[in-house]
């Protein structure tokens, strides 16, 4: 058993955090739409087509913002598609995908199925084939009153009230030789800003996400950033990050440190925008929107003997095992360690599609990223706090001196809690943790996720990876081996 120590005090204050931390995606690829959230004739399905046993998971998820259309999907979309009698909507090929869209379900379902769960919604803008004019009638479309032809457009579709949508995307990944309408830094930051200005000019009130790098080892990473951020700055509100990771050289050690590159990553983001904010001399911050990351890498393989032009294909269809629980927990905390910068992010993606909920005709289930995500969007609301950590290290293939524990905590003083959220990477060692903090607390309880061999995951048939409850007393915790735990107290 391994010594260690958590010092959290309640001074120690990393950031308010912003409930858009715990967003999601759902993008017009595999099954997340259809099949997933909307499924008309399922038994589970009701009158306008939303599977319910979706819904209730995604509303014990809590999730408040959700990302849509795309992805790769939007850079090739025509929102105009999406919207009016479903009988008059066009069936077009998807070059994004390799499949065909029927476009049966648009932005009027999306935004009823939000209702449904409680969330709002977050929308991108084609700015691969499309550009600012697109933009700004579709904005016009769902943000204006009326009395103008888009919003009595919207306003003749049913809609008499605006959709009042809060937080855009300018385009989705144009760094990416793969995007449709692959744009140079500069050509994106151009078309990027011109679309931004009349955005805003119709609607001051927005906010709007600029599209970063789409990965940290783009070879243009860095410089993208800088040159969109030379043009656009003072016309957004953020930048977006993408990031996924995955096991593929079966190298347990090194993967749940992923995190660590995450961190890294970010940071590296953060000071690019401060150097453009000096170099500007604004008073502005540029902040962070993660709104790509996950594990994905398990169905790579399977999606690659794909046929082309078929209709909702079973893509993407990552089965999470243990381990991949245990590393998006990791994620969490890191996305928390960083809530001064990162105010939005998205779990790419919520259903199906490298997702936390998946489906056949019969149910629905939560796979094992589903409960860490849950934890921390039910017990990580508030302020976040440094959690002071001691414990050994190790060295893995792709990092050094990786702590044994990874650890942050939340303080929320609307219902007088704090969690303090532990990783423990040891993949052999108990945890004989002594925490201690600045005020008195009293213990509520220990969730926890243990036990499990690292490949075990949950199906339809099997759910058997999921959280477990224990006493948690003052002083001396025990934390397993591999282990995700959630430590509540009051006070």
């Amino acid at each position: 058993m391994k010594s260690a120590s958590i010092s959290v005090s309640f001074k120690n204050e990393i950031s308010e955090i912003d409930n858009r931390i715990y967003g999601s995606f759902i993008e017009h690829l595999g099954r997340a739409v259809y099949g997933g959230i909307y499924q008309p004739g399922n038994p589970n399905s009701d009158e306008n087509g939303f599977r319910q046993d979706v819904i209730e998971l995604v509303k014990k998820l809590g999730v408040p913002i959700v990302r849509y259309p795309g992805g790769n999907f939007v850079s090739g979309y025509n929102w105009e598609d999406g919207v009016g009698p479903k009988d008059k909507r066009p069936v077009k090929l998807d070059l994004a995908w390799f499949t065909t869209e029927t476009n049966e379900f648009g932005m009027q379902e999306f935004d009823k199925w939000l209702e449904s769960v409680g969330s709002e919604m977050m929308m991108a803008v084609n700015l691969g084939t499309r550009g600012p004019d697109e933009a700004r009638n579709l904005l016009e479309y769902a943000n204006f009153p009326g009395g103008t032809y888009w919003s009595d457009l919207r306003r003749s579709h049913g809609k008499e009230k605006p959709y009042g949508i809060h937080t855009w995307c300018l385009g989705n990944e144009m760094d990416g030789p793969w995007q449709i309408g692959h744009k140079t830094a500069y050509e994106y930051a151009r078309t990027a800003t011109e679309t931004a200005k009349l955005m805003k000019w119709i609607d001051p009130s927005i906010e709007l996400v600029a599209c970063g790098s789409s990965n940290f080892k783009m070879k243009t990473f860095g410089e993208w950033e800088h040159t969109v951020l030379m043009e656009a700055y003072d016309h957004i509100d953020y930048i977006s990050m993408h990031e996924y990771y995955g096991n593929t050289n079966d190298d347990t050690p090194s993967y749940l440190a992923e995190n660590i590159g995450m961190d890294k990553f970010i940071k590296a983001v953060v000071a690019i925008c401060d150097m453009v904010k000096a170099e500007k001399k604004s008073e502005k911050n540029i902040n962070i929107s993660f709104d790509e990351w996950n594990v994905w890498y398990h169905s790579k393989a399977h999606d690659e003997q794909l046929e082309h032009w078929g209709r909702a294909p079973h893509r993407l269809e990552d089965v999470y095992n243990f381990e991949d629980a245990l590393l998006v927990g990791g994620l969490l905390i890191t996305l928390l360690k960083n809530s001064d910068r990162v105010k939005i992010a998205c779990l790419a993606q919520l259903v199906n599609v490298i997702a936390p909920i998946m489906t056949n005709d019969e149910k629905a289930w939560a796979q094992t990223i589903y409960y860490p995500f849950f934890h921390a969007s039910s017990y990580g609301r508030g302020t976040a706090l440094n959690a002071v950590v001691s414990c050994d290290t190790y060295d893995s293939a792709k990092y050094r001196n990786v702590p044994l524990l990874d650890s942050v905590a939340v303080r929320n003083d609307e219902k007088r809690e704090i969690t303090v959220f532990v990783l423990n990477r040891s993949l052999t060692d108990e945890a004989d943790l002594s925490i201690e903090f600045s005020e008195e607390v009293k213990p509520i309880e220990h969730i926890y996720m243990s036990g499990y061999d690292l490949k075990a995951a949950n199906t339809a048939e099997h759910g058997d990876v999921v959280p477990k409850t224990k006493s948690l007393e003052s002083g001396k915790i025990t934390l397993d081996k591999a282990s995700w735990n959630v430590l509540r107290y009051s006070f």
